[in-house]
């Protein structure tokens, strides 16, 4: 299979932390993860919405996105875009006809902010994004940089996202107890084939 091709189908699903949610309901809490695949049309290219939301608020996502995908070498580049009006597809995870209502002129780019994945064994992947420090996230008032680290593979998603400070390189904000793992609760696989990533 190209690597593409299966490297999109491993990303594309639903995952949640249900599991690590009940086992230590004090230090997370329930969230569910979608990567859903857009008609190529829309980018002009392999594109995924991702959205991020609480179990128990899934029409105010805290986090949503637009990704264009390509390849460098052995490195899957998964770009990422903000929304300029991102109420519009929130839900989009249950209500997949949310997802024609994006507008790729309508994308606002987030520099620095790409996240590079490598294979460390067929279905299963390391990210962390692109070098320089350059994804500047504003957080009580104060801008940071991210460091952003994944794990997936062909069952789980398992992040952490970590906000420092551009001077001192001191941690600001992230979590304190280690990644959020999520489990895939189903994969919208199905959808892709050979022409989306090679249209």
């Amino acid at each position: 299979m190209d690597p593409s091709l299966l490297f999109a189908k491993t990303l594309c699903g639903h995952y949640s932390n249900l599991d690590q949610a009940q086992q230590d309901p004090s230090k997370f809490a329930r969230i569910n993860i979608f990567f859903m695949p857009l008609p190529w049309e829309v980018l002009r290219a392999p594109g995924i919405y991702s959205e991020q939301s609480y179990d128990h608020d899934p029409w105010r996502p805290y986090r949503q996105g637009v990704h264009r995908l390509s390849r460098c070498d052995d490195i899957h580049i998964v770009e990422n875009f903000g929304l300029e009006q991102p109420e519009r597809t929130a839900g989009a995870g249950l209500h997949p006809k949310l997802l024609q209502t994006i507008d790729a002129n309508a994308l606002i780019e987030r520099c620095g902010c790409a996240m590079h994945f490598r294979c460390v064994e067929p279905g299963s992947y390391l990210g962390e994004l692109e070098p320089g420090q350059k994804c500047l996230i504003p957080r009580d008032g104060k801008l940071t940089y991210l460091v952003s680290e994944v794990e997936l593979n062909q069952d789980r998603w398992s992040s952490r996202d970590r906000g420092f400070d551009p001077l001192t390189d001191a941690p600001i904000w992230g979590s304190e107890h280690g990644m959020l793992r999520f489990a895939r609760i189903s994969s919208f696989s199905d959808q892709l084939d050979e022409s989306w990533v090679q249209s």
